[in-house]
């Protein structure tokens, strides 16, 4: 009996990013899960041309990051392509995208919990990523009855983006001009965690203090440049696994001579991974926002509400009485605050034992720390490790 032989796809998609990445990873999740492929991939950007290898691998289907460079080659291997840029539409080509209009309101309603009333929006002109988050954001921000300042590094249509986004580092100087232009506070969404990386430096170069004075959020969640970004940047994290598996799942329809239900398939965002760039309470009090800052760096270092009202020149009463009418909690409140989310960023993204982050929290002891935990959030150190770790799995 003659073996049948397995489907052969290729992915051409980059590795270079941790976008892409998350789309190989559920791609590869469905191949071992549902069918029988074999996966052919090579390491790359997002902008490497064609391999060569691929006119000559009786290939099956093509899972590709597709632009107008590399889609006529793919249209020639005449086997069934699924797109995951979602840069532009190609007749005939069906799309699995992350759901931009979801992304820019996440981040919309994150900086607006945080008590920003000031936004703005840092991008890459021609983009077409960040041109789309941009548009949804804006809609956010104007249906909220706010006002919106945009920035753009320029660009031409023509240029890849890889160019485009390393234009960023060439336009630091009129960035920076724009930076400190901006009315304090002002909470800024960023197109992605590259231009996050950028306008962070750019901060620090202006001494804009982060996130008192700015708020800022970026996409993709890569663990690499947000902890790299001083401060550590927060941003919205979209299921690109989910990208990739549901591309996979298209896919398989396409090679069984089904037609997609949809031509574009939209998959939302996980959640916002909040880190210290928007960890405040935005406040136009200008001592309180001085005071707020100085408990957010010093909580975790055993900080009462004595060592704050030295710090100010406010009175205990004129103190508790503004943040009671402007946070809505006392002094001692704020503190406990900052030093929680500490720990819950701790337990989130090391495996280091409670006995350990102890200290790091501003706390001498465990069970002190454990109490205080429960109470505040309604759960055990441990059962909030296990609990945010499978939401981000």
């Amino acid at each position: 009996m003659k073996q049948k032989s397995r489907p052969r796809i290729a992915l051409i998609v980059e590795g270079s990013r941790a976008y892409g990445r998350e789309l190989l990873r559920g791609i590869a999740l469905y191949a071992r899960t549902q069918v029988d492929w074999s996966l052919l991939a090579q390491e790359m950007t997002l902008d490497s041309d064609i391999p060569d290898w691929l006119s000559s691998s009786r290939l099956s289907g093509v899972i590709a990051r597709l632009d107008s460079r590399t889609v006529a080659p793919l249209r020639q291997l005449n086997v069934p392509i699924v797109d995951v840029r979602c840069s532009r539409k190609f007749e005939g080509i069906p799309q699995v995208a992350t759901d931009n209009r979801r992304v820019a309101e996440m981040a919309f309603e994150h900086l607006q919990e945080r008590g920003y009333r000031r936004f703005a929006f840092c991008g890459f002109r021609f983009a077409e990523y960040s041109e789309e988050r941009l548009t949804y954001f804006r809609e956010f921000v104007r249906d909220a009855g706010h006002q919106l300042s945009v920035y753009e590094t320029p660009g031409k249509p023509s240029d890849t983006l890889t160019a485009i986004e390393q234009s960023g580092m060439a336009d630091f100087g009129p960035m920076s001009q724009w930076l400190a232009s901006l009315e304090r506070p002002t909470g800024l969404f960023v197109c992605n965690d590259i231009r996050g990386q950028q306008v962070l430096n750019a901060c620090r170069k202006e001494e804009i203090a982060v996130p008192d004075d700015l708020g800022i959020i970026g996409v993709d969640d890569d663990d690499a440049l947000c902890l790299l970004c001083d401060p550590t940047l927060s941003s919205v994290r979209p299921n690109a696994e989910l990208v990739g598996y549901r591309a996979a799942e298209v896919l398989n329809q396409m090679l069984q001579g089904l037609r997609p239900e949809v031509e574009v398939d939209s998959i939302p965002p996980k959640f916002v991974a909040e880190r210290m760039s928007t960890q405040v309470v935005a406040v136009e009090d200008e001592e309180l926002a001085r005071v707020c800052r100085f408990i957010r760096l010093h909580a975790c270092e055993g900080i009462n509400v004595n060592d704050v009202c030295e710090f100010t020149s406010l009175s205990r009463r004129q103190l508790e009485r503004r943040f009671r009418e402007v946070l809505g909690r006392t002094p001692h409140e704020q503190i406990t605050a900052m030093q929680v989310d500490r720990v819950k960023q701790l337990l989130r993204e090391t495996d280091m034992t409670l006995e350990r982050i102890s200290p790091k929290a501003g706390y001498h002891h465990k069970e002190r720390l454990s109490a205080v935990f429960k109470r505040e959030t309604g759960e055990p150190p441990g059962e909030y490790r296990r609990r945010s770790r499978a939401a981000s799995n």
